[in-house]
């Protein structure tokens, strides 16, 4: 049995914890922490709702296990209204709810709109979340959409826990890969523009990318056919030197390479833009490395001249951290050019000077964790005072049936081609299932983007975020199993259910108690616990957790309804009751998608 966290929203726990905090002091003199009362959910083959963990007041109460289980069940049928009656195995205390506290924990329920959800005030923890951090040299691919996701949840997640939240991005618009685009570009771009290509800009720039690494490849090639040495050809090849030739260009401000660069990478921003609101993702701020690496190299100076690091001979500057039980870290090139560290820190810098941060979450894969580790100690140096806390977000790769993918080789799997893959995919099937006859064309055009897209997310995020993944689009868009259009099918057939009642009650208040059936209390049940996995999954870092949530609250209600019907119960008060249960297993459902970013369609 697992314990259940307790949250602010799970009413009857809060009635059931001091109750047993009394019964302990009544019965054994002895007032004891909230902690020591450990309420689980009831195992499925024992009668009962909630279950008191007995062992803990064994020693106090100087009686065998049972025979404290029975009196503190005594004691709470006595004096908790919401305990009706109990029964004892072993040293577990296992617990009936009475009817009155399941219908009052469905009116609470029914009242809140966000049930289960925190909101936060000016006083709440901010939270920063950084993700994408893309490159300006090609468009966003599969790796790109996992990073995407899960970011947006995760911002999504810390706000249903009362945060403050600032979604953040950092740009890599600087360096040698960017100049390779705009290389190749110059010498076979002939002046195309995505108008003239009818390419979106993110791609045009990415076909040159791959361009440069075709040409420079057969480069290599003709150099080691004339006896060079296969690294020395690398370094010796013509287009390479062009290439560091540029961006030494571009360091020093030349005005001709800065016009082309601020060109192409508008082109590319205009194409991410388009990505990202397919996508359903956004930021609050946007940071461009060309605009953090001097603020890096100023920040690292600081420090130099502080001593809390050391210029070697070669003139570079290093962060010894054997101390910490690590190597010593590249900060400054003896050149004075900055490394990826050096700009996460002047990104740091220009971050705290914008906002008070109180905590810093990088969603970056499980490739750069020697990294992060290294960056906290370092801002934790500097002085951030988030600096030793911060989060590293790590995640496992993404995976396809057919291998790996390389950007430079042109085997990229598009994130803009998965999306209208899945979309058009969503349309065949339900098309062929002839799901959508009712609707008009665009219903129907409308569904299959909200259904393929829920596929793909929720496919990628019901996903423990550590682990590596293999993506199947086949698999995501099934109408059955643990998928996205499974949950979404639910959530429009309870909306259907809702919209054919004509008699919804407002509130549950105007009923006379009516008893509900074992599965109907497992229902309110499973809905009450929204709230724990929301405050767990911002606890673990975890959307998976949400995903798993409203998989099982899926599965439940589909057994109910398969047991009971609603809108044909000749019993008008049960009927009611079914119908509000409906009602707030749709709306459930909807906000704990939308924690993933997932729409969920009215019709299907």
């Amino acid at each position: 049995m697992q314990p259940l966290t307790i949250s602010r929203s799970m009413k009857i726990e809060q009635e059931i914890q001091p109750a047993a905090l009394a019964a302990v002091k009544a019965l054994y003199g002895q007032e004891v922490p909230e902690k020591m009362v450990q309420l689980q959910k009831t195992r499925s083959e024992f009668e009962g709702s909630l279950t008191l963990v007995v062992f803990p007041f064994v020693k106090m109460a100087r009686k065998s296990p049972e025979q404290t289980a029975q009196e503190l069940g005594e004691y709470l049928v006595a004096n908790c209204q919401a305990v009706s009656k109990y029964n004892v195995v072993k040293g577990f205390l296992n617990l009936s709810i009475s009817n009155e506290a399941w219908l009052k924990l469905l009116t609470d329920m029914d009242a809140d709109p966000h049930y289960g959800e925190k909101s936060a005030n000016e006083q709440s923890p901010l939270v920063m979340i950084e993700y994408s951090s893309p490159n300006t040299n090609k468009p966003l691919h599969l790796g790109h959409v996992r990073n995407n996701l899960l970011g947006w949840s995760l911002a999504q997640i810390m706000q249903a826990n009362g945060n403050r939240v600032v979604k953040t991005n950092i740009v890599n618009d600087r360096g040698i890969h960017i100049c390779k685009s705009m290389l190749a570009w110059l010498k076979w771009g002939n002046g195309e523009t995505p108008e003239s290509s009818g390419k979106k800009g993110d791609h045009l720039i990415g076909d040159y990318y791959v361009a440069f690494d075709k040409h420079y490849r057969e480069e290599i090639k003709e150099l080691v056919a004339q006896g060079m040495d296969e690294e020395k050809a690398k370094q010796e090849a013509p287009l390479i030197k062009e290439a560091h030739e540029m961006l030494v260009k571009w360091e020093q401000g030349d005005a001709e390479v800065r016009a082309l660069w601020e060109k192409m990478n508008n082109w590319v921003y205009a194409g991410f833009d388009e990505t990202y609101q397919k996508m359903g993702v956004s930021f609050d701020k946007i940071y461009y490395e060309s605009q953090t690496y001097l603020k890096g190299k100023a920040k690292v100076e600081e420090g130099l001249a502080k001593g809390l690091f050391e210029r070697h001979d070669d003139g570079s500057v290093w962060a010894d951290l054997t101390n910490e039980g690590l190597d010593q870290k590249l900060l400054l090139r003896s050149d004075g050019t900055s490394v990826y560290m050096t700009q996460d820190i002047g990104t740091a810098e220009m971050r705290f000077q914008d906002y008070p941060i109180d905590k810093m979450i990088y969603v970056v894969g499980n490739e750069q964790n020697y990294h992060f580790q290294v960056l906290s100690i370092l801002l934790d140096r500097l002085g951030f005072k988030w600096g030793k806390e911060l989060t590293h977000f790590s995640y496992g790769m993404v995976e396809l049936p057919n291998g790996k993918m390389k950007s430079r080789e042109g085997t990229v799997v598009d994130a803009d081609d998965l999306m209208e893959l899945m979309i058009s995919d969503a349309r065949r099937v339900s098309d062929e299932a002839g799901k959508n006859a009712d609707m008009t064309e665009e219903e129907k055009q409308e569904t299959a983007r909200i259904v393929g897209m829920g596929a793909l997310k929720y496919f990628i995020l019901k996903v423990d975020a550590r682990k590596n993944m293999l993506f199947n689009p086949e698999e995501s868009i099934d109408f059955n199993g643990n998928t996205g259009p499974f949950i979404q099918y639910t959530h429009a057939r309870i909306r259907s259910i809702l919209r054919k009642a004509s008699d919804v009650p407002e509130n549950l208040g105007i009923l006379n108690n009516p008893s509900l059936s074992p599965k109907e209390v497992e229902l309110i049940q499973k809905m009450s616990e929204y709230g724990a996995a929301v405050e767990q999954a911002g606890k673990d870092y975890s959307p998976s957790g949400i995903a798993n949530y409203c998989y099982e609250l899926t599965k439940v209600f589909n057994q109910f309804y398969h047991d009971y019907s609603i809108l044909n119960e000749e019993d008008e008060q049960k009927k009611q009751v079914r119908l509000v249960i409906a009602r707030n297993v749709a709306k459930i459902l909807k906000n704990g998608m939308a924690l993933l970013g997932i729409e969920v369609p009215e019709r299907m």
